[in-house]
């Protein structure tokens, strides 16, 4: 284990792959001050070029990207008061009060050096849980892994917000798209209805950008104007910032494990991660009286449990092949591309790889933080850049994503037809992320439940580990359900006791 650890961290000095790593790094930056994007995007943009690439320096730029955005998201948060993804909207609360009193430099200061903390101990737990899960996870057979599938799908229930219906339909559809093409385990084709350019299926890129990349460029272009409105000035107090962080270090690690812990459970962390920490800092603090009008606590603490689920959310995601969150599925469908099969497999037969994602985590973080603390003002400057002269160059990009599939028209009318379906779910409130899920997650499906079946006739849904992993997929979705209540009724106290504040 330990050579493994090792071998990984020179595996991942080589210098092409270290770029790599870099590259992500600035792209998550760059999509990270976008606010309402996220890192589900970026992952989106760069996987059509992940084809022929070394694998290594393939998921390195990939995890680069989901450890960056969390970081980046803070501009938008603390100095326009727009979150600027799911994980940083609590961060508005006393973030955004600061920078209108000329400390926004001091918040980010607060923000940054909380998020590297926050990254490092997500990293440091990830890489201590595996010598213990390794001798569990390689005990499951082909039955043990498709109930692990169907827990991945229930997850969708979670990734739907406040419309889980909606989100199982979505995932419905994604297991029903996903099954277009050569079936896995018998010699025919579903649903292709002689076109030869079906008989492969929908490419998971083609699939992703339509989904995700399209509908927010048409939104963007659609409202017009730059990026973001005036907002506040960044001021001084970088260092002051930091020595903020220094002077809270049992709150940092307080939160950041409390990320670790809620990221493990699949589909969860994302959406609840910022709130669910800002409200606990609040209860728990002796002098409440400045939290909503600037208190650095209710920066420090959401942003540390931000980064530190990122080590979460990979836990389920390489452990069992079940995505900790959305962006985690395009992992998921990344190691695919790479021929890696997820879960049991993957700690058995690529250990390395798993220690490059570790060591490629915690140095996203450093590289990030970095990076958003040296060149914060031009930073902060590009999101009062006109988005009509930023969206051609990123639907270009799109496009010739799209085109290298196969060079056929079809990769184009795909394209087309995903970015109208994932345009629709966004007009009527259609959760995305759950059909991308179950489009991942069919094949998988298809395939363990044939070996189930083939090997153990039905007697394998009396397996105890069977049993076990079913009674979790019962806790997780009416568990989800629950929680996302309490969250609900958590963020509308907090938003009208910000709004009495204000």
């Amino acid at each position: 284990m330990l050579d493994a650890l090792i071998s990984a961290f020179f595996v991942l000095m080589d210098p092409v792959r270290l770029g790599f790593l870099l590259a992500g790094v600035v792209i998550g930056i760059g999509v990270g001050i976008l606010p309402g994007l996220g890192g589900l995007m970026g992952m989106a943009l760069v996987m059509p070029f992940l084809f022929g690439m070394d694998p290594y320096a393939g998921i390195a730029m990939l995890i680069g990207i989901s450890a960056a955005v969390p970081t980046s998201d803070t501009f938008p948060s603390v100095l326009m008061g727009i979150p600027g993804s799911s994980g940083s909207q609590a961060t508005v609360m006393d973030g955004y009060p600061m920078a209108k009193r000329g400390e926004g430099a001091r918040a980010l200061g607060a923000a940054f050096s909380a998020s590297l903390i926050g990254g490092l101990i997500g990293a440091v737990a990830l890489s201590a849980l595996i010598p213990f899960a390794r001798p569990l996870v390689l005990m499951f057979g082909a039955p043990e892994l498709l109930m692990l599938t169907i827990l991945g799908l229930c997850t969708v229930g979670v990734l739907s917000g406040n419309r889980p219906l909606l989100g199982i339909i979505g995932a419905g559809l994604g297991l029903l798209l996903g099954m277009v093409g050569g079936a896995p385990a018998a010699p025919e084709y579903r649903w292709s209805y002689g076109v030869v350019y079906l008989f492969d299926g929908f490419s998971l890129v083609i699939v992703a950008l339509g989904l995700f990349a399209l509908p927010e460029i048409i939104d963007l272009l659609a409202r017009g104007g730059t990026i973001a409105r005036k907002g506040a000035a960044l001021g001084g107090g970088w260092l002051e910032g930091v020595r903020d962080t220094l002077r809270n270090k049992w709150l940092v690690t307080r939160h950041s494990l409390i990320g670790v812990l809620v990221g493990a459970i699949p589909g969860l962390g994302s959406s609840i991660i910022d709130w669910l920490n800002y409200g606990y800092v609040v209860s728990r603090a002796k002098d409440k009286s400045q939290f909503g009008k600037g208190d650095v606590r209710g920066v420090i603490a959401p942003e540390a449990a931000n980064n530190a689920k990122e080590g979460g959310v990979l836990m389920p995601t390489l452990l069992f092949g079940v995505p900790g969150s959305s962006a985690m599925a395009l992992l998921l469908g990344a190691l695919l591309i790479f021929g890696i099969q997820p879960g049991p497999a993957l700690l058995r037969d690529n250990l390395e790889l798993v220690f490059v994602i570790i060591w490629s985590l915690a140095l996203a973080n450093v590289f990030g933080t970095v990076i958003c603390i040296f060149l914060a003002k031009p930073i902060a400057q590009l999101t009062f850049v006109p988005f009509q002269f930023l969206a051609p160059v990123v639907l270009a990009i799109v496009i010739m994503g799209a085109w290298q599939q196969t060079n056929h028209i079809g990769d184009l009318l795909t394209l087309a037809a995903f970015g109208l379906l994932g345009w629709v779910m966004k007009r009527v409130g259609m959760p995305r992320p759950p059909l991308l899920v179950g489009f991942i997650l069919s094949a998988l499906v298809e395939r363990y439940l044939w070996m189930s079946y083939s090997i153990y006739d039905w007697e394998w849904l009396s397996r105890p580990l069977v049993l076990v992993i079913g009674a979790l997929c019962v806790v997780l979705v009416f568990g989800g359900a629950v929680m996302k209540a309490r969250l609900a009724r958590t963020q509308a106290a907090q938003a009208q006791a910000g709004q009495g504040h204000g």
